[in-house]
C-alpha cells in the first residue's frame, strides 16, 4: 500500500516546528549543521540532495526518504538521478536498501515530480 509522502512531509516539516517551540536551541543547533552541511561547496546542492537520498535509502529512514527526494527535485534533480543515487545505496544497503527505494522512494518520486516541472 502507497504511503501518503506528502502527508509525511508536511508532518516531518511541521514537527520541527512543533520541537522547536519547547526545544528551540536543539533544534536551531540542528538547523544550523543542516545548513552549514547543504551550503554548496565544491558539491553544489543539488548534488548533496541526491547523496541525502542514497543516504536515507540505506539507512530506510522513511523521513529522509520523503524530505530529500522533494528537496531534490526542488534542487534541480530528475527522477532518472534520484533514482541512480538510490541504486548507489542499493550496492551497499542491498535488499533493504532497494525495498525502500522499489515502494516509498517510487511513491515520492510519483507524488512530487510534477510538483517541479
Amino acid at each position: 500500500m502507497a504511503k501518503n509522502v506528502r502527508e509525511m512531509l508536511n508532518d516531518f516539516v511541521g514537527g520541527l516546528g512543533s520541537l522547536g517551540e519547547t526545544n528551540g536551541a536543539m533544534v536551531d543547533a540542528f538547523m544550523g549543521l543542516l545548513g552549514a552541511a547543504y551550503e554548496p561547496n565544491a558539491l553544489d546542492l543539488k548534488t548533496k540532495e541526491l547523496i541525502s537520498v542514497g543516504i536515507g535509502c540505506y539507512n530506510r529512514c522513511e523521513y529522509c526518504i520523503v524530505y530529500h527526494s522533494y528537496k531534490a527535485f526542488e534542487a534541480g534533480a530528475t527522477k532518472e538521478e534520484i533514482l541512480e543515487a538510490a541504486m548507489v545505496a542499493v550496492a551497499f544497503g542491498g535488499g533493504p536498501s532497494i525495498a525502500y527505494s522499489v515502494t516509498l522512494l517510487k511513491d515520492c518520486i510519483a507524488e512530487f515530480e510534477n510538483d517541479f516541472k
